[in-house]
């Protein structure tokens, strides 16, 4: 078993073999817990930003704690319930909603895309090479980054984000590399993604998403639209100065690549669902889990390693292989308007650690990302 800062108390799990059952089942949902308070406590001492919430899953048992403010000052501590931006995190559950959408026979892997968009844009996607479903869902699909687009207004940033702007791009551009050859990191595939993945469903993709994960799933405070009674128990970003930053609006289009809110209990419930065997929606989960493509003998890889060396792509996952040191794990991070979050399950292990902080820091969120695969490595038995 490893020995890292927290090894001391993972050790004395060897004890709770002895008690029975019940008992046992306690304990182990104890220990979790004291786990996740311990390294928390640890990790916000170290990084000093406003808020922490630290919440992991194994073997069933669910432990969350905050630490710190929700904002800087305020003198409230965050809790599983937590609301906050997820930032990237958005693109777990698009693959997903891609994964849905296989199993209800909606569309197939590698179908290309162009025809699942409206109007302009399906004609200005199809005068290029084919771009698969599957090459945008693993950000092999040869676009950049970002669109390029005027800015939007100071309470409204996102607003200029629009398939308009998305047509234009095409228009006027060559993809950056022939789809399948690289891997480069892509906003802008994700919400091409949702924009097929809406007209092959026949719905809004906020609604769908409703439909076939949050709702089946009881994440009720999951959703792109806060509702009066989340943004009550909202974690407010602060920027890389320490200033709080605004609360802004996600527009329509948004919805693939960054644009959802949830909380920790909310995040923890759907790691859960990753981690059994039981439906909902097994045979989705089952999708979801699998490695598309593989670092192996592409041309480019570009801002996939932040969080952990890339070794191949899943359905918005980014795939960690089994080491020495670490199981193989599945992990997204994600950031928006102040606030940096971080999740990774190892299916064969039956265990998830998720992170999240409010505060652009990025040397807080690089550690994030190590100090939470450690503790999933430790959570797993390395």
């Amino acid at each position: 078993m490893r020995q890292g800062i927290f090894g001391g108390v993972l050790a004395c799990a060897i004890g709770l073999t002895v008690i029975g059952a019940p008992d046992r089942a306690k304990a182990e949902a104890d220990l979790l817990q004291e786990n996740v308070d311990f390294a928390g406590m640890i990790f916000h001492l170290q990084t000093g930003v406003p808020g922490l919430i630290v919440g992991a899953v194994q073997d069933g048992h669910i432990a969350v704690r905050g630490f710190g403010e929700t904002q800087r000052g305020n003198g409230v501590q965050p809790d599983g319930d937590t609301v906050f931006r997820i930032g990237s995190i958005t693109k777990a559950f698009a693959g997903q909603m891609l994964a849905e959408a296989v199993v209800r026979d909606e569309v197939a892997f590698t179908d290309p895309v162009a025809p699942l968009l409206p109007g302009r844009l399906g004609e200005s996607v199809a005068g290029h090479e084919r771009i698969r479903l599957i090459d945008l869902v693993t950000h092999s699909a040869g676009l950049p980054r970002e669109v390029p687009r005027e800015e939007g207004p100071p309470d409204d940033p996102f607003a200029t984000i629009t398939l308009d702007a998305f047509a234009d791009w095409f228009d006027g551009n060559q993809l950056q590399f022939q789809p399948g050859s690289a891997i480069s990191y892509s906003n802008f595939g994700f919400d091409l993604l949702a924009a097929a993945l809406s007209s092959a469903g026949g719905a809004p993709y906020s609604e769908l998403l409703a439909q076939r994960i949050t709702g089946p799933l009881s994440m009720d405070d999951t959703g792109y639209d806060p509702s009066d009674a989340m943004r009550q128990r909202m974690m407010t970003g602060h920027a890389p100065d320490g200033s709080p930053m605004p609360d802004v609006p996600s527009n329509e289009v948004i919805t693939g690549s960054g644009g959802l809110y949830s909380t920790a209990n909310d995040l923890l419930h759907w790691m859960a669902w990753h981690l059994t065997d039981q439906e909902p929606h097994a045979e989705t989960r089952f999708l979801d889990h699998a490695v598309y493509v593989r670092r192996d003998g592409k041309d480019a890889i570009v801002a996939m390693d932040e969080s952990g060396r890339m070794d191949g792509m899943g359905l918005g996952w980014v795939a960690m292989e089994a080491t020495a040191e670490h199981p193989f794990i599945l992990q997204k991070a994600g950031a928006l308007q102040g606030q940096m979050s971080y999740i990774a399950f190892a299916p064969e292990h039956d265990a998830a650690v998720f992170v999240s902080i409010n505060q652009f820091d990025f040397s807080a969120a690089y550690a994030m990302g190590e100090f939470a695969n450690e503790l999933l490595a430790q959570l797993s038995g390395f």
